[in-house]
Formats: C-alpha cells, sequence, structure tokens
C-alpha cells in the first residue's frame, strides 16, 4: 500500500515523542549523502532527484551543513547560520524542496551542524550580523575563548583594540577558525535559535554535531533540550571508551541527549580488511567494544551507537590525500555493518558504486527487524572469514563475510543463504519460514533480475508466484528454491509464497517501478583560454582542474597542473587549449588558468561541461585575475535551428533519456556524442 504524506508526517510525530537524541529499538539506516568535495553529486536537486531509489532503504539523510560560507566550501568554515543559503550545493529553495521530497518518501533530513568554531567576515573576529524573525543575531569578539589558536588571536585582538572571553575553551582547541565560549549567554543564545531554526523553518529532523570534543558535551545537552531534535548524533572522534564518555556528558535527567559515531567499529573494519584478518571482528565483539558489545553493561549503550565504516574523513580524497581508507572488500565491510545492532550509516561513495547490493542488504536487515538494541554472538571466527548471528524482532541473520567464506558452511536444515556477493553472505533461520525474493521493492533503472527462495525447515516445501498482483495459489506458477525471474521495464506487483502439502503461506510482495534508461553518451568538449594580459609569448598556459565524476585531475598532480602547449590562432589572438571528456549529465569540470610558475593566476572557472573559451582578464578579484567568458562569441557547439528536419541519429536528453525524434521543445540535448542546443 503507497504511504500517504499525512501517514508519514504522522509516523514522524510519533518517532519524535519516542526518545530525544535517540529513539531505542530504532531500526532505521542513515546515509551520508556526500563526499569530500561532492559538489556535484550532492547537489539539492540531485539528490532530490535520487529520492525514489532511496526509499524503503533509508529513513534518514545526513547532508553536508547547508548555508553559505563565502565560497566553494563543504560547510565546515561556517559563516552565515540565518540569512545566506546559497551554498555550494544549491540555493534555499532547492534546498526545502529537497527536504520536502525526501519527508515525501519517508526519510527524514539531518543537518550537519558546525558550532564548535566559525569564519570571520574580514578580519580575526568579526561575524555576520543576521536577522531572523525581527532579531538581530551576531557573535562578538567577547564570544572567542580566550585561547583561540594558542593565544595568537588574544595578541592580534589586544594590538587592534578587541576583547576576547574571559574563559578557556571547554574542550580540544582547532586553530582553523575563532574557537567559541559557549559559555557565553550570546553565544547559546545564537545557536538556539539556528538550530530551532532549521528544525521549524527548514524542516531537519535532526542534527549531526560536528567536532564535538572542540566542547563540553554538557552543551549539546543544553542546545538538545531546547531545540527538541528527533535524532542527535555527535562526531567524537576517539576510538576508546572517550565515546561512551562523551554520551554520558551528554545526558539530561540520567539519559543521553545525543547519540555518536561509533569510530570504534569503524576501526576494527578497518583492520580487519587492510590486514586480511577478519578475527579482528570476533575479537571486537567478545568485550572490546564499547558501544555495543554484548558484554558491556549488556548492552546498555547499543541505543547510542551510529555505526559507519567510511566518512568524507576516512576515505582516500586523491592520491595526495590519502585519509585513512578501507582499500578494499567494500561490499563486505557494508554487509557486516548493515547485519549489526547500531543505527548504520551508509556513505555515499559506497551507494553510489553499489546501490543494488545495499538495497539488498538493508532490505534482509528489515525483514529480520534488526534494530539499534538488537543482541548478537559469534558463529565462528578465523583469519579468513567471521560469521555472526544477530537476533531481530522477526527472526534471525546469519553474516558471513571474509574473503574465505566458502570454509564455513552453516546447517542447511537451520539457515537458508538469501544474499551473497562478493566476499559475504547473508542466512535466514529457517524459523522464519517464508518465502524471499533478493530484489527489493523500489524504483529501478532498466530491467532486472529476482531470485526467489523458500525460507523454512518444512519438508517439500515449493515456491508459488505471481506477477500481476494476485494472491499466489496452489495453481500459480511454480519456482525451485533460488531460480531466477525477470522483471520487465514498466510497473509490477510480485508476490511470492511457500506452498506445502497444498496450503499457501509465508508470501512476501515487491512492487518494481522500472523505467528504461540508456546509457549516457559521453562527449568530449574543448576549453581555450587566451592569455594575452599575461603576455603574448607565452609558450603555454598551465590548466589546473577538478571536479565532476573524479577523472578530471591533471596528469601532473601538484600545482599548478598541466602545462598545455596545444594552440591555435583565431581573430589574431592565441588560444591554448585542452579537450576533457564529459561522462554523465551532472559532470563537469573546474579550471584555474596559470603561467608555468602558477602565478599570475585566474579565479576559479567552475562548473564547465561545453565547449568554452575564456580570456584572461587584467583586472583581478584579490590577487587573481578575472576571466572573461567568451564561448558566445567564439563557441563551436551545434546550435541547431528549431524547424531543422530531424536526423536519423537519436537524441538524448542530458539524464540519458533517448527520445523517439527530434527534441519537441528548445533546450540543450545530446546528439552524436556532443552537447547541443535546440532552439
Amino acid at each position: 500500500m503507497k504511504k500517504t504524506l499525512t501517514t508519514i508526517l504522522l509516523c514522524m510525530a510519533a518517532m519524535g515523542t519516542m526518545a530525544q537524541g535517540w529513539p531505542a529499538n530504532y531500526d532505521g539506516v542513515m546515509l551520508q549523502g556526500f563526499y569530500w568535495d561532492s559538489f556535484s553529486d550532492s547537489r539539492w536537486t540531485k539528490l532530490a532527484a535520487a529520492a525514489p531509489e532511496m526509499e524503503g532503504t533509508f529513513n534518514l539523510l545526513w547532508i553536508p551543513q547547508s548555508a553559505n560560507c563565502g565560497g566553494t566550501s563543504m560547510g565546515y568554515d561556517d559563516l552565515y547560520w540565518f540569512s545566506n543559503y546559497d551554498s555550494s550545493f544549491g540555493n534555499r529553495e532547492e534546498l526545502l524542496a529537497l527536504i520536502q521530497t525526501m519527508r515525501q518518501r519517508g526519510i527524514g533530513t539531518i543537518a550537519d551542524i558546525v558550532v564548535n568554531h566559525r569564519r570571520n567576515v574580514s578580519n580575526w573576529v568579526d561575524f555576520p550580523a543576521e536577522t531572523y524573525k525581527g532579531v538581530t543575531y551576531q557573535l562578538q569578539s567577547t564570544d572567542i575563548v580566550a585561547n583561540d589558536d594558542g593565544g595568537a588571536t588574544k595578541t592580534w585582538a589586544t594590538a587592534n583594540g578587541y576583547s576576547l572571553s574571559s574563559n578557556n575553551d571547554s574542550g580540544e582547541g582547532w586553530d582553523g577558525m575563532r574557537d567559541l565560549d559557549h559559555h557565553s549567554a550570546n553565544v547559546q543564545n545564537n545557536v538556539k535559535a539556528y538550530l530551532k531554526m532549521l528544525l521549524d523553518d527548514f524542516g531537519y529532523i535532526g542534527f549531526r554535531y560536528d567536532m564535538v570534543k572542540g566542547y563540553s558535551p554538557s552543551f549539546t545537552a543544553l542546545y538538545n533540550n531546547h531545540a527538541k531534535p528527533q535524532f542527535s548524533v555527535g562526531e567524537c572522534w576517539d576510538s576508546s571508551n572517550t565515546i561512551k564518555n562523551w554520551i554520558d556528558g551528554t545526558k539530561s535527567n540520567g539519559t543521553p541527549t545525543s547519540a555518536a559515531f561509533d569510530f570504534q567499529f569503524r576501526y576494527t573494519v578497518r583492520n580487519a580488511i587492510n590486514q586480511n584478518d577478519w578475527t579482528y571482528l570476533g575479537k571486537q565483539n567478545d568485550g572490546s567494544w564499547p558501544l555495543v558489545s554484548s558484554s558491556f553493561q549488556n548492552g546498555s549503550y547499543r541505543q547510542w551507537a551510529v555505526t559507519f565504516v567510511e566518512n568524507h574523513d576516512t576515505e582516500m580524497r586523491s592520491a595526495q590525500t590519502q585519509q585513512d581508507p578501507i582499500r578494499r572488500d567494500t561490499l563486505a565491510a557494508n554487509a557486516y555493518l548493515l547485519a549489526m545492532p547500531g543505527t548504520p550509516c551508509v556513505f555515499y561513495k559506497h551507494w553510489l558504486a553499489y546501490p543494488d547490493e545495499i538495497r539488498a542488504m538493508t532490505a534482509v536487515r528489515k525483514a529480520v527487524g534488526i534494530h539499534n538494541m538488537s543482541t548478537f554472538f559469534n558463529m565462528a571466527s578465523a583469519k579468513g572469514y567471521y560469521a555472526v548471528n544477530v537476533t531481530g524482532t522477526n527472526g534471525n541473520l546469519l553474516a558471513v563475510v571474509g574473503n574465505q567464506i566458502a570454509s564455513y558452511a552453516p546447517q542447511a536444515s537451520t539457515w537458508t543463504r538469501v544474499l551473497s556477493g562478493y566476499h559475504y553472505a547473508y542466512y535466514l533461520n529457517n524459523n522464519m519460514n517464508t518465502a524471499w525474493v533478493d530484489l527489493p521493492s523500489g524504483y529501478y533503472k532498466n530491467s532486472r533480475t529476482a531470485r526467489l527462495y523458500a525460507v523454512t525447515a518444512q519438508t517439500g516445501a515449493q515456491l508459488v508466484y505471481t506477477t500481476d498482483g494476485t494472491t499466489p495459489t496452489a495453481n500459480s506458477k511454480k519456482a525451485t528454491n533460488g531460480s531466477a525471474i525477470d522483471i520487465p521495464v514498466g510497473t509490477t506487483t510480485l508476490k511470492v509464497a511457500l506452498l506445502v502439502g497444498g496450503t499457501v503461506s509465508g508470501m512476501v510482495t515487491r512492487n518494481y517501478n522500472i523505467e528504461e534508461v540508456d546509457p549516457f553518451p559521453a562527449y568530449d568538449i574543448t576549453v581555450y583560454v587566451n592569455a594575452d594580459a599575461w603576455s603574448t609569448t607565452l609558450s603555454a598556459v598551465n590548466f589546473w582542474t577538478w571536479g565532476g565524476d573524479g577523472t578530471h585531475a591533471p596528469a601532473k598532480s601538484s600545482w599548478p597542473g598541466d602545462a598545455v602547449t596545444a594552440k591555435k590562432t583565431i581573430d589574431g589572438k592565441t588560444w591554448f587549449y585542452k579537450t576533457f571528456r564529459i561522462n554523465a549529465a551532472d559532470d563537469y569540470v573546474n579550471f584555474v588558468f596559470s603561467t608555468g610558475s602558477g602565478t599570475p593566476q585566474t579565479v576559479n572557472v567552475e562548473n564547465i561541461n561545453h565547449d568554452a573559451y575564456f580570456e584572461v582578464s587584467a583586472q583581478k578579484s584579490g590577487n587573481n585575475h578575472l576571466v572573461n567568458d567568451l564561448t558566445s562569441i567564439y563557441s563551436s557547439v551545434e546550435r541547431l535551428p528549431y524547424s531543422t528536419t530531424a536526423t536519423p541519429a537519436p537524441y538524448y536528453t542530458t539524464d540519458g533519456r533517448r527520445l523517439s525524434g527530434k527534441p519537441s521543445q528548445p533546450g540543450v540535448y545530446i546528439h552524436q556524442g556532443r552537447k547541443v542546443v535546440v532552439k
């Protein structure tokens, strides 16, 4: 049955009354909807468009800090809180539409909250003045901790006639920006109003607090008691009992007001994979896992554990910025994550790479009824594999992960394998007595295959199924355990049940909406730059490039990038040029042009996915030269009159949809491998 918006809102409202901070027995799954520099993949409009594929799999979506930071930014150098929501991911209207779209799909949006520190407007100690509901909010120099930046801020402030707070930092210091004094009544009033605005005006349902080791956890309790989010999770980046102690520090009336990301979980999974020793998982579950271990205070902290295996601070960002990544077995890591108690948070890169597998894993988790306080016990542990039995409200899941999972074979009379892939396998306990389909309900692009399973210990059980929405009977189509059926393009309701002794039972239903989408027709763009403003005798211009799908980095990975020598003369001007391949509708390339020494250089030229001509200007913004976009004058982009007769080659929309003929509306399309403008 299709959920109505009213039903979804009522469910979420009820969820909010269950607990402030994080609900007990919560069975939801969260998606981190970004990675580092994911400015294209995490645009508000793109995330909103992906809502149909996320529905049913994810209950929460954590997105980047959403206000303007004064330039291209992931949001952790926050500048505005109330007034400016034109961010690197979209504008205010697009953000509101994203949150509403997710809510309609049963997905709540989690805001990234950065209140440990804040960026200044023009000097070390000034902050923007912003008016919200008739009240002007502004932090003052006296809201900065006395020992900020190791005392350097105070030295500057004193020399320039400013005063700082008399209080030192209540947590760990960070010299990237100004650390705020959360003892200050003005800081507290600003933060409280900011958080309430995010919930009441934008529709967020919870918070992810950044860098919580930077200030006392008691302030998280203060802010959550005021704002009353349905969900709160802190980034207490540590691998020991410090995480548990931070959760304890957020208590109000004896109860924590916030969950925490379980870094211990993440580090243990990383060690198991990178060191090729899966016994790490078994050792963790024997008692050294502070939040979830069955032997640690009877697992009483499981409610407050948000587990994960990778995030934007641990991923490998580039060859130069290795970070601390999981270097293989991503699917096995997610299989373990999605089988265990706690609230799993899936990393966006993993979701983009393996959406079908992660959807299937999550479907098994939810069918079994695993929640954040579920119990588990080790079944087997060896260097080559680890097996764990997790109890949900509806049955038991046996998850086996490792590079030698074939070495472990559970009893067929007790377990039925319903899902498997590279270095992982899921088994359901036969006591569940149910049919199973490994392809979850939902929206898919292009036809799919579904495998049917009989999860039962009953002798002679068969599978019966229908694809027209009717209830299977003893006379319906039969299938053997593990057999596959094709799910075509269009809408299909698949119902599968057990047939034992003429009786039909254990039926499951899958509703599919499948759309045929052709692969995106990749095309080349050529970007030209004229640098006569620097010199008319240059032998090369350096192209520093980044962004898009990650394939556009310069061959020379250090600044100032590739020295481009290819050139042509147009209208008496020398144009240096380089060609790039655009691989998707939202792919693009960013540029900084410079001379061989890297100085002088231009401002950023961003989001280019078409042939383009740029002229370096003698004018500057700060220390960098402005750029004139002369594409409209020199562009070789094919421009077709609206009345042109259609050619045999097909046209595609920019999201890969093939048209039956020539476009009926003006716009940008892909034709014969190139982007074209139809008037």
